[in-house]
């Protein structure tokens, strides 16, 4: 993967699971970079949030998309009725 950029801050692991499984079915190249380091006992992770989401530049709007409509879906795949 050439010149990846910082696409979105994660802030847990099943955020983190849930976009990987999505943006894997897609075929878009990516990788999570955690901040959790277990010397630390996740000192980092108070900081800098759980972790970043990494990808070329040229997937992004394709990627936030994605996640705008993940996080406004509900955990049984309805739409959540605020907004």
């Amino acid at each position: 993967m050439e010149n990846p950029e910082k696409i979105l801050e994660l802030s847990n692991e099943f955020e983190a699971e849930l976009i990987e499984e999505i943006l894997k079915d897609r075929n878009i190249p990516f990788f999570i970079r955690k901040f959790h380091d277990s010397a630390y006992d996740g000192l980092w992770e108070a900081q800098s949030g759980w972790g970043n989401l990494m990808a070329p530049p040229e997937f992004k709007d394709e990627i936030l998309k994605i996640y705008a409509e993940m996080s406004n879906t509900s955990f049984d795949g309805n739409q959540d009725l605020e907004g």
